[in-house]
């Protein structure tokens, strides 16, 4: 590697790293503003003062520094993104987290290390973040059962599955940005299983610390955050019709109570003519009853998603919405001097006058122990209604009720689960046979999703994150600028004449370090872009193969563990574990030393640098 001599241009370009470091590491500023920034800072040093080379073009162009926005890398991030939204938007995985979780009652222990096991193998091959979210209520319900808190399970389920994104190409977008980048400089097509051996051996090392080690260092703030929010959630009223194959049917009261319904409160049940109060004394539910129950919105939306006949409508219809048509589950509180006020359900027509079926009721007062169809609403009762989105957000202009549009949320469309999976399947297959480029597949597959009608143009949309888009291809125009100026080569040389005459498999441990602790501060995928021609310059300085300093980048800027800003699925876990900055700085680090520590053993072994 020749010395590059320092430039003005270099210089500038060193101070726009640093100032996107920091700026990124300002929680106060928009990751989007700070990354719009760094790349109109490029633009204005490569304008201001343009750098050629001996032939006389511009190394730095304003094209060159703007070709990251096209990426291929950062346009399968994209798509990838849409597929997962697919999974999420049809239920597609929310069968089997249901069995998971009817599993967990027998071996929960067991359960929770399986589903650690799942999350790190799905995300081997899926955007992480949709799984995570899929996970969290799984895991919420499991610790219940343990008689643990979700602080315990929170934290080790984001990092699972971020050390599953280390087990192949497509395993995170980090992967995907920092192959590209050296695909981009010349080196050698990577496959899809070209370093699964190592990182399988870094996943397994992280995963036994998560499991053994995290939780014993993890904070239980879950009591603290319960007494200041409250308890238990806003419960709602709901009416249901028990049929011959519903689950609650042959439950049986004990001591007043039905201990196989323990998130459902029964308040009332309608047996014929009979109306059975509490307390329940040797009741057994029957096909036919008429149950009251009081539960919250996510319970409930949890049995509706998979028996969507389970919960009949409030005026005493059946909820028949049309086939295939995308249905939203919100609130609205009756407003004062409403119509509806004093009237029951079936006197309002809301249904027929709205499109919309009211689930169930929510009202503070007092107890209710009254069928829905027979209770008269109040001012101030809260519905919790279901309709087409058109309907629902109709219901901005109608005077009897106040639409809570914060509170609206998508019914995931079942019948279109298996077309998703499909979707799903050959996109990873396709990949992972090579037989066309993942940026196609991906592509093809974010395509049929909506094609198909998994997901609509609007929640394709919602899923592309723009933080992502702008700080890659902020990323990616400092990975051009550190190019063109030399600086990514003038930063090798650094390297290597401080830990001059050190072995290769030093320097190449304490790259790696230095790319996990920037991590954590930068976004991993900038650190990514970043790092990877300062990689394969130290390699050919060192006249080594380049593939091992490459895996220090993918994985070291996979070590985003010690801040929660570090990854999105960080962020996703914070509010369930009832999280603080310092927990991720207390678990995450010493995750990041074993990490550390197996790459070191290993990576050098397994590629004969001792």
């Amino acid at each position: 590697m020749a010395i590059v001599e320092p430039t003005i241009q270099m210089w500038l370009t060193f101070a726009i790293v640093i100032g996107a470091i920091i700026a990124y590491s300002y929680d106060r500023i928009p990751l989007e503003i700070s990354s719009i920034t760094t790349v109109a800072l490029l633009l204005t040093v490569f304008n201001l003062l343009p750098l050629y080379d001996q032939a006389g073009q511009e190394v730095v162009s304003m094209r060159s520094l703007l070709k990251g926005f096209s990426d291929p890398a950062l346009i399968t991030i994209m798509a990838l993104l849409v597929v997962g939204q697919g999974l999420v938007q049809t239920g597609a995985l929310n069968g089997p987290a249901r069995m998971l979780v009817g599993a967990g009652k027998r071996y929960p222990i067991t359960i929770v290390l399986l589903c650690f096991i799942i999350v790190m193998v799905i995300s081997a091959v899926l955007n992480n973040t949709p799984v995570v979210v899929i996970f969290i209520p799984i895991l919420s319900a499991l610790a219940e059962r343990l008689g643990r808190r979700t602080a315990m399970v929170m934290m080790p389920l984001s990092f699972v599955a971020i050390l599953g994104g280390n087990i192949t190409k497509i395993g995170s977008s980090t992967n995907l940005l920092a192959i590209g980048a050296y695909e981009q400089m010349g080196g050698h097509a990577i496959g899809f299983f070209d370093f699964s051996v190592a990182g399988s051996v870094i996943a397994i090392v992280g995963f036994l610390y998560v499991v053994l080690i995290a939780p014993k260092l993890l904070v239980d703030r879950e009591s603290i955050a319960n007494r200041l929010a409250g308890s238990g959630g806003k419960q709602f009223l709901f009416q249901i019709e028990l049929a011959s194959d519903n689950g609650m049917v042959g439950q049986r009261a004990i001591a007043g109570m039905f201990p196989g319904l323990k998130d459902l409160t029964i308040r009332m049940i309608e047996r014929g003519h009979d109306k059975l109060l509490p307390p329940y004394d040797d009741i057994t539910l029957q096909a036919g009853d008429i149950v009251l129950v009081a539960a919250t919105r996510s319970v409930m939306t949890d049995l509706l998603n998979a028996s969507p006949d389970l919960v009949s409508a409030a005026e005493g219809d059946d909820v028949d919405d049309k086939a295939g048509e995308r249905r939203v589950i919100a609130e609205a509180v009756i407003a004062p001097a409403s119509r509806m006020d004093g009237r029951t359900l079936p006197q309002t027509g809301f249904r027929a006058e709205t499109g919309c079926s009211v689930l169930g009721v929510q009202r503070r007062s007092r107890m209710i122990r009254a069928a829905l169809s027979q209770l008269r609403l109040e001012a101030g009762d809260v519905l919790l209604i279901m309709g087409s989105r058109n309907n629902v957000l109709a219901l901005r202009d109608n005077r009897d009720v106040l639409l809570m549009e914060s509170s609206a949320t998508d019914v995931p469309m079942r019948e279109y689960a298996w077309r998703a999976l499909a979707i799903f399947a050959g996109v990873v297959t396709v990949s992972a046979l090579e037989i066309m480029p993942i940026v196609i597949a991906s592509l093809l597959g974010a395509t049929l999703m909506m094609i198909s009608r998994c997901l609509n143009i609007r929640q394709a949309s919602r899923a592309i994150d723009r933080r992502v888009f702008t700080i890659v291809g902020a990323a990616l125009a400092l990975g051009t600028a550190l190019q063109g100026t030399g600086g990514a080569t003038w930063l090798a040389h650094t390297l290597i004449q401080t830990l001059a005459g050190a072995p290769v498999w030093i320097i190449l441990s304490g790259f790696f370090l230095l790319v996990a602790l920037l991590t954590n501060v930068l976004s991993n995928n900038a650190t990514a872009v970043l790092f990877t021609p300062i990689a394969v310059s130290i390699a050919a300085e060192l006249h080594v193969d380049a593939m091992p300093f490459l895996l220090a980048v993918i994985f070291g800027a996979n070590c985003s563990f010690a801040t929660p800003m570090s990854y999105q699925t960080n962020l996703l876990v914070m509010a369930p574990g009832h999280y603080r900055f310092v927990d991720f700085v207390r678990v995450g680090t010493p995750l990041i030393i074993v990490i550390w520590m197996a790459f070191t053993l290993f990576v050098p072994w397994y590629y004969g640098l001792f």
